[in-house]
């Protein structure tokens, strides 16, 4: 029976990871807060109360993506005075990662050239970043240099006016603040990246995200994708992880006992594969367990694209000699042919 794999199955593999609470110990705008002299903590209380006090006046927001508007709102008010994605690109470089990030990523690769058979397949992996947070602020990170792609809100510095196409010339003020939402990304809209990543929207601007494609034509097998994350509000994206074949794997502080509850409850109900402490280091639990499943991933792709092969392309013709025994010819009137 011929396999139904094609002959060139693909051998690029991804880990997709969220930011806040899962690569760094708490919230990325930490250094933005500190810079301006701002209260994490009040800040924090307000966006929480904001969807109760637009409520009462019979508008509904966003749970998780309001805090954006709040930072505008700071902005307009002046407490966050000449704000620019500039300088939250700057502010970037102060967050603090968890042990063993970012050069993390970089192992996690090296992994590809551990084996000849994976670098005569050409097996490759990529990191993508799917955040709630600031894109901004982790495209300054020291991560950013170690991942292929970032996915994150983004903030408009200087509108177009009304009736731009008929204007000749814009004159661009470089000193402009954030003044608009460019981007919102929430929990479920993170799903839609990883489908982006997937089909290789990310890589082929032509391909449109809801467009039908089929299975062997896709860039990433979700089958191929690790997504990690750290609790309960990625739930959409774990679930796409584990309807289609992924791996979904969440993390914990190392000091938070009521996390590590949260995630053993995540585990318990069949959420995700498995869990372990945000620590990225040779030796931890965690690092271990990505590296040993993705090695699981790169043999399965070995696997299958040398069964392909087998399958699929024929051994070709060889010279007989006068030992050989002689095969008597079908019974059939026809002449033969080969193909």
């Amino acid at each position: 029976m011929q396999s139904s794999n094609t002959l060139y199955t693909p051998a690029v593999v991804a880990c997709l990871w969220d930011f806040d609470k899962t690569l760094i110990p708490g919230y990325m705008q930490e250094p933005l807060f500190k810079e301006y002299g701002i209260d994490p903590d009040v800040f924090w209380k307000e966006v929480n109360e904001l969807p109760n006090r637009y409520a009462k006046q019979g508008i509904h927001v966003s749970k998780e993506t309001v805090y954006l508007n709040h930072i505008l709102s700071y902005v307009r008010h002046g407490r966050l005075k000449g704000l620019s994605n500039k300088k939250l690109r700057e502010l970037g470089q102060d967050i603090c990662f968890y042990p063993g990030l970012p050069e993390f990523f970089d192992e996690l690769k090296l992994l590809t050239k551990s084996n000849q058979r994976y670098i005569t397949h050409g097996i490759t992996l990529e990191h993508y970043i799917i955040s709630t947070g600031l894109a901004e602020m982790i495209r300054g990170s020291k991560v950013a240099p170690f991942v292929d792609g970032i996915y994150g809100c983004e903030f408009i510095e200087d509108p177009l006016p009304p009736s731009f196409l008929a204007q000749k010339e814009f004159f661009e003020n470089f000193d402009n603040e954030i003044s608009q939402i460019g981007a919102v990304v929430d929990n479920t809209i993170k799903t839609r990246f990883i489908y982006e990543i997937n089909k290789g929207v990310n890589k082929n601007a032509g391909i449109d995200v809801n467009a039908s494609m089929k299975e062997e034509d896709r860039r990433i097998p979700i089958k191929n994708m690790i997504y990690t994350a750290d609790g309960p509000s990625d739930i959409p994206a774990f679930a796409v992880m584990r309807h289609e074949g992924g791996k979904a794997y969440a993390v914990y502080h190392p000091d938070e006992d009521k996390e590590f509850a949260q995630n053993d409850a995540l585990l318990q109900s069949g959420r995700i594969h498995q869990y372990g402490p945000a620590d990225y280091r040779t030796n931890s639990i965690t690092s271990r367990w990505m590296r040993m499943t993705l090695l699981k991933i790169f043999d399965h792709i070995v696997e299958e694209r040398e069964q392909a092969l087998s399958d699929r392309v024929a051994k070709p013709p060889v010279h007989l000699h006068k030992a050989d025994p002689v095969l008597a010819p079908p019974p059939s009137s026809q002449p033969l042919f080969f193909e």
